[in-house]
């Protein structure tokens, strides 16, 4: 396995460990959960660098890379929702467009044809972990108070997400033939 892959497998390793903090009840545990997203969603940009730098993109690396990116961050988006800080319907509409364009991808490989992530994509994958640690770092500090931090973060990731699940059917709406 080389370095990129073994990357990747730490962010999956980092997930049960940030659930396991998140659950702890201890003033401590919600920085130690951020440190663990942190290291986790740093792992997604490091082990991109590394396979494409070092010519280390494997098959398993394409399939389990933004696979235990879409898992960390539906898991931070859970245990958010499960504290009443992100909506259901926000996070309904991150796996909707997960779903939808996975779905596409999957069509487009049929026809002999790969969508690559979009810029749209990449940049709803960053805004979107980014929020989510402003969200860790406001649960303390916020506590009793509206927390508008949490609904500016719940719009853009909702934003980001609408706009760029939009954009790969926009651009990529040839791959769906209506007439077969």
């Amino acid at each position: 396995m080389n370095t990129a892959n073994k990357l990747t497998m730490l962010r999956v390793v980092l997930i049960p460990v940030y659930l396991i903090l998140w659950h702890i009840d201890a003033p401590w545990s919600i920085y130690a959960a951020l440190a663990v997203f942190v290291i986790a969603s740093l792992t997604d940009l490091l082990d991109g660098y590394i396979a494409r730098h070092y010519n280390q993109v494997t098959d398993f690396g394409k399939f389990m890379d933004p696979l235990a990116d879409k898992v960390l961050v539906l898991t931070a988006m859970a245990c958010f929702c499960g504290a009443g800080r992100f909506p259901d319907w926000a996070l309904v509409i991150v796996i909707a467009r997960e779903f939808a364009v996975s779905g596409l991808r999957l069509v487009a490989v049929d026809n002999g044809r790969v969508i690559a992530a979009g810029w749209s994509g990449k940049v709803k994958t960053a805004s979107t972990m980014v929020c989510l640690c402003l969200m860790h770092l406001a649960a303390p500090i916020l506590s009793g108070l509206p927390n508008y931090l949490d609904w500016a973060c719940v719009i853009i990731i909702a934003a980001t997400t609408l706009y760029s699940g939009i954009e790969y059917f926009v651009l990529n709406r040839d791959v769906l033939n209506w007439n077969k």
